[in-house]
């Protein structure tokens, strides 16, 4: 892959909570760890806000939540648009859809879903809800950092899908 900055379309139906959770942390540990990796999302079917539980438990996180929010999948469809690196979806309905065609800098970007549960539809009111949004983010955490420690630069497509689907089964 090129040595220009890598960008990664994170995908969720709604784009509210997951795949912002998502947007948010890879941008932030990409920032903390010099890497030249810039994360976007998008929803199917954007509801037009981020859920208020997500931008919580990101900003408890220390990220900064400046810019984020619902926006639809049709953004990165244009000509100008990012060229796309890396697509993941993050929600098993997201998964499922037929896709648009996404851009990237070597043609098709690498596509894989890591699925994590909807935290907004946990039981137990706000405080299991708030919870759920702190353990999805987490989660979520954890494959952006060893998203960020591979080589993408000296990865061939091929190898760079194998190691994005294995960071999945974590």
């Amino acid at each position: 892959m090129s040595a220009s900055t890598h960008h990664a379309l994170i995908l969720c139906t709604h784009n509210s909570a997951r795949s912002v959770l998502a947007e948010g942390m890879l941008n932030h540990l990409a920032k903390a760890l010099g890497k030249d990796l810039k994360a976007h999302s998008a929803g199917s079917s954007p509801s037009g806000i981020v859920h208020p539980y997500a931008l919580d438990a990101l900003q408890a996180a220390g990220v900064d939540i400046t810019g984020l929010h619902s926006k639809s999948w049709d953004e990165f469809t244009k000509g100008h648009a990012v060229p796309l690196s890396i697509v993941i979806t993050v929600c098993d309905s997201a998964a499922a859809e037929p896709c648009p065609v996404f851009f990237g800098g070597l043609g098709q970007p690498v596509r894989v879903h890591w699925g994590y549960p909807d935290p907004s539809n946990t039981e137990g009111g706000d405080e299991g809800k708030r919870r759920a949004f702190e353990l999805t983010r987490q989660a979520i955490a954890y494959r952006m950092l060893q998203l960020l420690q591979l080589p993408l630069n000296a990865m061939k497509r091929e190898d760079l899908a194998a190691a994005l689907i294995e960071i999945g089964r974590s």
